[in-house]
This record gives structure tokens, C-alpha cells and sequence, in this order.
């Protein structure tokens, strides 16, 4: 195995997918590592994708099918780095393969297996609004399109019976129970850390009513319901029940002063929850508070020009350690102080929180792995005075994507075509 000719990526979101072709093309052997059961990464929880509007399915499952498909990428699914040993142009990576317990080849995906599943869990894939089986995809459309069993769940796995009952219903003979982890030792040239970003959630928001009030929904919740593949299937409906929301407010930058930076698309992707809650729930109010706006691109100026003129009515707000929300009867009442210091108060039946981008869970244990430095927020730490943001303190490993910071999809093309050059020339060399 000649060292150059092949190149370790990890993280399959846009960042990941779009190295892992280029460097196909350019003839370079792609080791794909993905931790989840799915290739796709964030945007695939997204129902359309801005700034085009474009659906997330339509964009995106051209480009996972021509990878699943490509013989020179090598698509690593549930696996994750354990150890990276070696300098540039000579590493030795080893990646931890965890068994899936259903054959990718023999499984159609015709999802016989679910229905018959006894044990049931929470999925986070879903933003925890529905649950799936011990058995699951994660979504609707998800590639590949083959389930996988969670071993610390499944009855047979974790020892609690002998439930055969997935393995009856499948009549292709996919389900292996007696699959084990695989341990692969992979020699390669180069290596891309590409493994994306988190968001603010759960506890974290609990100052802003969220987890108390089952009106108030996180940026990929609402994501979600919007979305055709979600689980509303694209229906726009409060928690717990089959009402349509008549009025809704977006806050902004929810969790920057926490967090003490900017994520840079938030209060795009807000708009694009405005325009599209307008055209999926007749007669919506909207309402969008703010204490300042990131508009970072001529494109995202215009889409926020016309949200405000004919979508949702913009308020500013002195700050968010100033603003409350509680039950008001059947309604949310969000009280803020507006530009002249005087107490405001706005009912509406939503509340969507635009929660600020972190880095992704397991960055600082990847870090460690691969001997790179994270910067003080806990991204990839980069040199961006020499190669644009790629650069880590290790040579031969680069960053792309979301991992290095928050960022829009055409930059994070932009940074993965810049790593690849980079790459390229490192190992011709």
C-alpha cells in the first residue's frame, strides 16, 4: 500500500463528501469515516437549503449515491479514528469499524425489520420529537438506506432474551447478530478532519424556557417539521398534538454571549425559517427579535430585505439576559426591553430559538487523536495566515468545514477545495 495514493477524511458531511470526489477524481484512494450509520452529514436534517432554496434531498443524495458508488471511495459507516501514528506522507491510522448487525449488501431497505422490534428509544436523529426502534434508519432517505441494530438496546445483543424477531421478518437474511468490531489499519498520505458542528440544545437553553414550555422549539426542530422526511412529514404542528401554530417568534443569537462568538449563519437560516413557515402555514404570524444582524454575504442581505417587507415583522430587542418567556394562558409571552429601555411583551403560540453553533461532540477526543490543537471555543485550531484556514499544527492533516468554524455551505466547498489543492500538492511532491 503506497502511502500517498491514499487519503483518510473524517466526518461525511458536505465538507467530507465533496474532498472524498475530488480527491477520487484526482486519482487518490479515499478512506471515508463516518461515525453515524448515514453519509450526508447536518444538511440532510435541513427540508431546503439556502441560498438557493434548493431541496436538501434533491442537493444532496446525487452526491451520496455517486460516492456509495465510487470504487475509490471506501465509505466507513459507524467507525470512528482510534490511534494516528506518523508524519506526512506516511501515516498509519487506525479506525475502529463497530459492527452494524445487518449486511450492507444482502439488506434491500425494505424496512420489515421496525414494525416487529419490541424495544423502542428516543431518536436524536429526529431532534427527540418521535421515537425509532432498537433497530432503525435513521430518517427517511437515509444512504445507505440499511439499518443498523444499537447493541446496547437489542434484546438478543445485551443478553436480556434470545428475540429473534427482526431476523424472522427479514427475508433476505441480512440481519448477522454474530458481527464484530473491525479493527482496520489504514496507511495513508494525508488526512481531513471534517466532522462538522453541534448546536446549542437541551440544557443549555433552559434559560430561555426550553424543555419547560413544549411551544418552544430549537433552529433543527423546526428544521425537521419542515422538512418532507421529517416526522410531521413537512405538517408544521405543536408538540403533542394536531394544532397548527397562527403565530411564531424567531430569536436570534440565542446562546452567543455563552458561547462568546458569532455563528455566522444564524440569522440567514432564521430568514429561511420565516420564509418558509409563511409558505407552509396559511395566514402565520411571524415575529423576529434581534439584537443585531450577521449578513455576511450580498445574497443573505437581499433575503433578509425581503423577509422583512413581506414576511415577518422584525423587533429589536436590548438583549437576551433581558428577555423572559412564560405560559400566558394558552400562549408564550416573551418579554424583552426594546430600543428605548421600555418593558414590551409579545404573545405567540411558537417560539423558536436560532441556538448558536458549537463545535461537534467528540472534536477535543479527536483532536487528541490526531495531535492537533483546538482554538480557545474547541474548533480546529488553523493557521490562518499562510493556506486560509486548512493549515493544523500537525502537517499532512488539514481542516475543513464547520469543524474549523461556523460557516455557510459555499465556503465550506470553498475551504474543502483548498485543503484538496493542498493535499494534492503535498503528496506529488
Amino acid at each position: 500500500m503506497n502511502p500517498s495514493e491514499n487519503v483518510v477524511v473524517i466526518g461525511s458531511g458536505i465538507a467530507g463528501m465533496e474532498a472524498s470526489l475530488l480527491l477520487s477524481k484526482a486519482g487518490k484512494t479515499v478512506y471515508l469515516v463516518e461515525r453515524l450509520p448515514l453519509i450526508g452529514g447536518n444538511v440532510i436534517k435541513t427540508g431546503e437549503s439556502f441560498p438557493n432554496m434548493e431541496c436538501s434531498t434533491c442537493l444532496v443524495a446525487p452526491i451520496q449515491q455517486e460516492i456509495l458508488q465510487d470504487k475509490n471511495i471506501n465509505v466507513l459507516t459507524v467507525s470512528e479514528v482510534e490511534e494516528v501514528n506518523g508524519e506526512a506522507g506516511n501515516f498509519e491510522v487506525n479506525i475502529l469499524k463497530h459492527a452494524r448487525y445487518v449486511n450492507l449488501t444482502a439488506c434491500l431497505g425494505c424496512g420489515m425489520c421496525y414494525p416487529v422490534c419490541p424495544v423502542t428509544q428516543s431518536n436524536d436523529w429526529e431532534q427527540d420529537m418521535v421515537e425509532k426502534k432498537a433497530i432503525y434508519v435513521e430518517c427517511a432517505g437515509s444512504l445507505p438506506n440499511v439499518p443498523m441494530i444499537d447493541p446496547k438496546l437489542c434484546l438478543r445483543l445485551n443478553g436480556t432474551n434470545e428475540c429473534n424477531l427482526c431476523m424472522e421478518a427479514c427475508m433476505f437474511g441480512a440481519i448477522d447478530f454474530d458481527e464484530k468490531d473491525e479493527l482496520l489499519k489504514i496507511n495513508c498520505g494525508a488526512i481531513i478532519a471534517a466532522n462538522g458542528f453541534d448546536t446549542l440544545k437541551g440544557n443549555e437553553l433552559s434559560k430561555w424556557g426550553y424543555g419547560k414550555y413544549p411551544g418552544i422549539y430549537t433552529a433543527y426542530e423546526i428544521e425537521r417539521l419542515l422538512a418532507a422526511n421529517g416526522p410531521t412529514e413537512g405538517k408544521v404542528l405543536l408538540r403533542g398534538g394536531e394544532k397548527v401554530p397562527e403565530s411564531a417568534a424567531i430569536i436570534h443569537c440565542v446562546g452567543r454571549d455563552q458561547i462568546g462568538y458569532c455563528s455566522n449563519v444564524c440569522c440567514s437560516y432564521s430568514a429561511r425559517h420565516a420564509h418558509f413557515l409563511k409558505e407552509k402555514v396559511h395566514g402565520i404570524k411571524l415575529y423576529a427579535l434581534y439584537t443585531d444582524l450577521c449578513l455576511p454575504d450580498k445574497f443573505y442581505q437581499k433575503l433578509n430585505e425581503d423577509i422583512r417587507k413581506t414576511t415577518a415583522e422584525y423587533i429589536f430587542h436590548q438583549g437576551l439576559n433581558d428577555l423572559k418567556i412564560t405560559e400566558n394562558g394558552d400562549k408564550l409571552q416573551i418579554k424583552y426591553l426594546d430600543k428605548g429601555n421600555n418593558k414590551k411583551s409579545l404573545d405567540v403560540d411558537m417560539v423558536i430559538l436560532t441556538a448558536a453553533i458549537k463545535p461537534a461532540a467528540g472534536s477535543e477526543k479527536l483532536a487528541e487523536t490526531l495531535g492537533i490543537k483546538l482554538d480557545k471555543f474547541g474548533f480546529i485550531s488553523t493557521d490562518k495566515m499562510q493556506s486560509g484556514s486548512i493549515n493544523t499544527s500537525v502537517e499532512g492533516i488539514f481542516a475543513a468545514g464547520c469543524s474549523e468554524g461556523p460557516k455557510d455551505i459555499p465556503l465550506s466547498v470553498m475551504q474543502t477545495e483548498a485543503a484538496v489543492a493542498k493535499i494534492m500538492r503535498l503528496l506529488e511532491n
